[in-house]
């Protein structure tokens, strides 16, 4: 068993060696979060459990597909877009992966700049940021349209096996709910940092200490996540 060496009278004992001082270090908050704000810690435990949801959705979605006796519906027709007498196959959702790929640049770079206490830099970065997330989301939403007038439901469609609606409305509208949220709260944050909430210390909702723009940080953690499940969405149903 790992001991505890004493040092002069007064001071705190020593680090416990082994898998229990790992555990003494972690529990009394000596190193692991000494240095992390509440919002960051939040936002990473959020994300976490975030994460399972999605997997979960994703791993029914595996076993719907792969436990069918019925054919499963061919991504390239599915998604595919007559465009001036040609057929197209994914051409919308590559330009809708491109468009939110490209937002999570912009939004690296008003992170950047938020290190920087450039506000005016910041928010419009941030803003170009929810441009994009907006323009995702009205792309979605022309996709969900054309599918449901081909004949799509959650209990059934026209190419195949009936648990693709359901697998692909639930999986993508909840993905769309996230990237509507974000953008929501990106104008938002966009909107305090170009008024210079963030230099004066305002009161009011999101406001960080004076000078830190900490929020905006914490808001690119939430965009990356989002652009990183959409990865995985995009592979499973898009290219599987």
């Amino acid at each position: 068993m790992a001991e505890t060496v004493l040092t002069n009278p007064g001071e705190s004992p020593a680090q416990t060696a082994g898998l229990r001082g790992i555990a003494d270090d972690w529990s009394s908050d000596q190193r692991a979060f000494k240095n992390v704000s509440w919002g960051k810690a939040m936002m990473w435990i959020f994300l976490l459990s975030d994460t399972f949801i999605f997997s979960c959705f994703l791993l029914s979605y595996m076993t719907a597909r792969m436990s069918t006796t019925v054919p499963w519906p061919n991504p390239s027709e599915v998604f595919a877009l007559e465009i001036a007498g040609h057929h197209i196959p994914l051409i919308l959702i590559a330009i809708m992966t491109f468009v939110l790929i490209s937002s999570s640049g912009t939004m690296a770079m008003a992170v950047n700049f938020g290190y920087r206490r450039d506000r005016v830099k910041t928010a419009v970065l941030m803003l170009v940021t929810a441009a994009l997330g907006a323009t995702f989301v009205g792309m979605q939403a022309f996709e969900w349209t054309k599918l449901i007038m081909e004949g799509v439901r959650p209990w059934e469609n026209p190419w195949g096996a009936a648990q693709f609606g359901s697998s692909f409305f639930m999986i993508t509208g909840f993905h769309g709910t996230h990237v509507t949220f974000g953008v929501i709260f990106l104008i938002a944050i966009a909107r305090k940092v170009w008024r210079g909430d963030f230099d004066v210390e305002r009161r009011g909702f999101f406001t960080s200490r004076k000078g830190h723009y900490e929020i905006v940080e914490i808001m690119g953690l939430y965009w990356h996540f989002v652009d990183l499940v959409w990865v995985f969405i995009f592979a499973f149903f898009y290219l599987w």
